[in-house]
């Protein structure tokens, strides 16, 4: 197969805002209510998923379409009948009774259980046992001379931390488990339409832990479609095969985001650092020999996280601190000041005063340097800066 162009850097920078709409907060049941957060909670919606006799009324499909995965990882002679399996949750395994520190003790999240075969699972974040002991959860499947097998369900499976007999248990993803109940309900439109809480719920806990953010809208993936052609990539959408052509676009993407994202907090700290060295040596005699009270004493920049792209000038006699802001701190600032400006231009830096708490601003306005100029280096008779300073402290 040829290969692929590599991608315009332009691209990413168009694709942007449409992207950006898709990754923002967007409402999910389970991240309103922190449900997740810990194994026991998760442990709880996949055992009324795979509980034929659950009130998501899908019968024993989800529990058949599990069995089906946990099979495909068995030898031939090994592999497990697919229903008639009882669920329980929380099943303490054989050794652990009366361990002494109880919380020690070996407790399977989920256990499948039939008198002919049982299907134990640990239920964890990542493919580890995490000091559990794979024999007693074999013990506890096979008890009763049973067919059993010990499945590691999880998040992200990562093979290196499989040790200690747990490199012989079935790993399943969480995106493995949802994605076949998915594909099933998708085929089922009548069940849909007489189950829509049970419907909304399950779309919402594959978006939630196996999609990530929700997908775009129709108007942003008209928009995303109108880019790649004006940017010269729609000859990808002939490629084949897809699977892999969409894969190695999102790679190439990626690639290049995390490169232009790396590059613009580059800037941003270049940006500071130059604003800083301008401030040190110009700046201040510039605002000192205008300034009617409280003349600069101190240029710092000490501020981080959100507020970290500011240079800040200190002034004497309790005067409010004066402020240069740019990049991601003036949209912070934006968003709190109580008078916020129309049209905000975040390609230049902006002036704001401190108000009389000391922990906000009471005033927000743009200096019409760019950042550009910054870091080109601004001239000495430039007073565009100083002029900012001045009128911001006047008001």
């Amino acid at each position: 197969m040829a290969e692929r162009p590599a991608i315009d850097p332009a691209l990413v920078t168009a694709l942007v805002p449409t992207l950006s709409r898709s990754l923002a907060e967007q409402f999910n049941v389970f991240r309103v209510m922190h449900h997740g957060t810990h194994e026991k909670q998760l442990s709880n919606v996949f055992a009324w998923l795979l509980n034929a006799q659950g009130t998501h009324h899908l019968g024993d499909a989800p529990q058949r379409l599990f069995l089906e995965l946990v099979n495909d990882s068995l030898p031939a002679d090994s592999r497990l009948p697919t229903t008639g399996y009882d669920v329980a949750q929380e099943v303490v395994t054989p050794g652990s009774e009366g361990e002494p520190v109880p919380e020690l003790a070996d407790i399977a999240d989920i256990v499948l259980s039939s008198p002919e075969a049982a299907i134990v699972v640990e239920n964890f974040g990542t493919s580890d046992g995490h000091g559990h002991d794979f024999r007693r959860y074999l013990a506890l499947g096979t008890a009763n001379d049973r067919s059993a097998a010990v499945v590691l369900l999880c998040q992200r499976h990562e093979p290196h931390l499989q040790r200690d007999g747990w490199q012989r248990a079935v790993v399943i993803t969480y995106a493995e488990l949802l994605r076949s109940p998915r594909t099933h309900i998708a085929g089922h439109r009548a069940w849909i339409r007489q189950h829509p809480e049970q419907h909304f719920l399950i779309r919402q806990l594959f978006e939630h832990f196996v999609e990530g953010p929700a997908a775009m809208n129709t108007e942003d993936t008209l928009a995303f479609l109108t880019t790649m052609c004006e940017t010269g990539e729609s000859a990808r959408y002939g490629h084949r095969p897809r699977d892999l052509v969409t894969q190695e676009f999102a790679d190439l993407m990626a690639a290049q985001a995390r490169r232009q994202f790396a590059d613009s907090r580059a800037l941003l700290a270049s940006t500071k650092k130059a604003l800083r060295d301008h401030a040190d040596a110009t700046l201040v005699g510039q605002v000192n020999a205008q300034i009617p009270a409280g003349p600069i004493e101190k240029v710092v920049t000490r501020f981080v996280g959100q507020w970290e792209w500011c240079v800040e000038l200190q002034r004497s006699d309790d005067h409010p601190t004066v402020f240069f802001e740019f990049g991601p701190t003036a949209v912070a600032e934006q968003e709190r000041v109580p008078r916020r400006l129309e049209t905000p231009d975040y390609s230049q830096v902006f002036v704001s005063l401190q108000d009389q708490s000391g922990v906000g601003i009471s005033r927000l306005a743009h200096t019409g340097v760019g950042l550009a100029e910054v870091l080109d280096g601004l001239q000495e008779m430039d007073l565009r800066l100083r002029d900012a300073v001045l009128g911001i402290v006047a008001q």
